[in-house]
């Protein structure tokens, strides 16, 4: 009897146990471990253009092969089709016409095209899995339906047949540059648009960013055989091809050529064609190859000529401090409307001066890492792309002045002119939040100061925050962590903390999605000692400098007490003493130290000027006299 309860008692606790098994065998074991449900799609391309340059048109098969890693069903696919922005009256040409303060290089122009000089790509037919798919074009997205949808963890094979026609150069793409180059092709393929754990972003273009998912391009095109071709990836056939890849095997001018090109976890694809490209190659420090492509005349003979061993110390500075670059080539392509970046390569105008040569190349080869190989959402998080390519563009040029390798002098902080201009910008009234996505901003000048100048500006004072040696660290480990993955703002931020031991949601929070200011005071001098005032919305830490009447310094690092910590190391600032935490709500503040207040000559919040505060004519005491001013108050 007594065994028979203790047989039903484990018969029962084990029910219990093989029922909670189940249970946990159905959580997400992502939300368990407190992080968001992430996955990330996978796409392989194979595509054939066929150039018909009387029409500036290609016609073009692709078959896509497209992995569902989601645990969703899919019952539709988007795709980009680009080139329809370039038509009157597309989403593209209604902002660019109707905004307040307009790009010159797009303004009215695409309203002013004539048919021949439009861009489209219309979709002919559209399979998967070898059935008819029905499918909808509006405006620069494909709206796809599917009979059948994609289950998760399967696969389809999406089989098309489209016409591109290349529009007249206007924006990143198109023919007959300003420069003369014929053709620079970007965004000139029916692209599958990005799906994450947010869903679909098909967003209609209006020239600002892009996202899609990474996956392997084998792409050939036939050229007429007079036309030197640059592009994503790695040339397959270099023999056949000649033009500076390979002595030739043909023995006789071929009418047509086929280049294929072959580019393994990337995210886009680019290419350029022009009969009178010259092009150079480079075999860098590590054996990667560095192509060169440019039409020779006085403009860029020389400047073009210099350029890779330029590039070649530019790339051995971002393997050392950000993280090694992983594709076997790049391409510097001139062509396009200024510069623009894409996976292997970049469109660059080339009639600049050596200086602004230089400058447009390492800004574009930096988007390598942030744009190509990190591959944020642009579209949501354009500050994490364009931000971090100024930040670590302006330490690069800075790197080459120290060289002798590009003309000026070397600065002790090439950031604080982006500092200086972030902080006039807040004047203006223009400003909006970072957290705005990049299609939405109201100004190309609010899109501008979000994305690319406070986005530098954040690094900067993320770096004053938790010090340069955390801040190297993190930057470098950012990169090797989050290489191929799409990451979010909490992702580096979080780095971040790891890398320097400090909590920064309230940075995070208060510097990317509000507008709020930084603005401290150094208040006045008490019996207890120095007190300060925050007056601006924003809590930041101070590094303050104290100079004693004998001359002899004191420096003290005021941490926030939301930080639970306080850098540790920071050259920039020097040796210092960390004081106690600045509760972050209250607005006044009281350094104590054990020096006699009449024993202080001068106070100094941030002495090396990183500070993004607005108002910096109250940073120090005694205050110099400023007409209109009352500082004895």
């Amino acid at each position: 009897m007594l065994f028979s309860k203790f047989l039903q008692n484990i018969l029962h606790r084990g029910m219990v146990y093989v029922l909670l098994f189940i249970l946990v065998s159905f959580v997400n074991t992502d939300l368990l471990n407190g992080q968001d449900y992430r996955f990330q799609q996978k796409v392989d391309y194979k595509m054939t253009l066929d150039f018909d340059w009387k029409n500036h048109q290609y016609s073009g098969k692709q078959v896509l092969k497209y992995k569902n890693n989601s645990r969703d069903t899919l019952y539709k696919l988007y795709y980009h089709l680009y080139f329809n922005a370039f038509q009157p009256g597309s989403d593209m040409d209604e902002v660019s016409r109707h905004i307040k303060d307009p790009d010159k290089r797009v303004a009215d122009r695409i309203f002013k095209l004539k048919r021949s000089e439009y861009g489209f790509v219309k979709v002919l037919s559209l399979t998967k899995d070898g059935q008819p798919t029905k499918f909808d074009e509006q405006g620069t997205i494909l709206e796809v339906t599917l009979e059948t949808p994609i289950l998760p963890g399967r696969s389809a094979k999406l089989e098309m047949e489209f016409l591109s026609q290349i529009p007249l150069q206007i924006r990143r793409t198109g023919r007959n540059n300003k420069e003369g180059i014929e053709y620079s092709v970007s965004q000139g393929y029916p692209k599958i648009c990005g799906y994450d754990e947010q869903g679909w972003h098909a967003n209609p273009y209006i020239a600002r960013e892009f996202y899609g998912p990474f996956g392997n391009f084998d792409v050939t095109i036939n050229m007429p055989s007079q036309y030197i071709v640059a592009a994503t990836g790695v040339l397959q056939n270099p023999e056949e091809i000649g033009h500076g890849y390979a002595p030739s095997s043909s023995k006789k001018k071929e009418k047509m050529l086929s280049w294929r090109f072959l580019a393994k976890n990337v995210h886009d694809f680019v290419w350029a064609a022009d009969p009178d490209y010259k092009h150079l190659t480079y075999t860098s420090y590590n054996g990667k190859t560095f192509r060169y492509f440019y039409q020779e005349n006085d403009k860029t003979k020389e400047n073009w000529e210099n350029l890779p061993k330029v590039m070649d110390e530019v790339l051995q500075y971002l393997d050392r401090n950000y993280g090694e670059y992983p594709y076997p080539e790049y391409s510097f392509i001139q062509g396009g409307d200024g510069g623009m970046e894409y996976p292997m390569a970049t469109l660059i105008t080339g009639e600049r001066p050596f200086n602004s040569l230089v400058g447009v190349s390492v800004h574009e080869f930096v988007h390598s890492w942030y744009q190509g190989v990190i591959a944020t959402n642009e579209a949501l998080f354009h500050w994490m792309d364009e931000g971090f390519t100024n930040y670590v563009s302006a330490e690069v040029m800075n790197h080459l002045k120290s060289k002798k390798m590009v003309p000026g002098e070397y600065e002790q902080n090439p950031q604080l002119s982006s500092v200086l201009g972030y902080i006039n910008f807040t004047t203006t009234g223009l400003e909006e939040s970072m957290s705005t996505h990049a299609d939405h901003f109201l100004t190309n000048a609010a899109y501008g100061n979000a994305s690319y100048t406070k986005g530098q500006v954040l690094l900067e004072q993320l770096k004053y925050i938790i010090g340069d040696v955390a801040f190297k660290k993190g930057m470098k480990r950012y990169f090797d962590e989050w290489k191929f993955k799409h990451p979010k703002p909490n992702d580096f931020f979080r780095v971040m903390e790891k890398a320097s031991g400090i909590e920064l949601d309230w940075f995070k929070e208060y510097f990317v999605y509000t507008t709020h200011t930084i603005n401290y005071s150094v208040h006045r001098e008490d019996v207890n000692g120095i007190v300060f005032h925050r007056i601006g919305r924003m809590p930041m830490p101070l590094d303050v400098t104290l100079t004693l009447k004998n001359g002899s310094i004191k420096k003290f690092h005021i941490p926030l007490d939301v930080m639970r910590g306080a850098k540790k190391q920071d050259a920039t600032f020097g040796d210092f003493t960390v004081a106690e935490p600045w509760p972050w709500a209250r607005q006044f503040y009281t350094l104590k130290t054990d020096i006699p207040v009449n024993q202080i000559f001068g106070v100094k919040i941030d002495e090396t000027e990183r500070l993004a505060d607005v108002a910096k004519g109250d940073n120090h005491f005694p205050r110099q006299k400023i007409e209109g001013e009352d500082f004895t108050k």
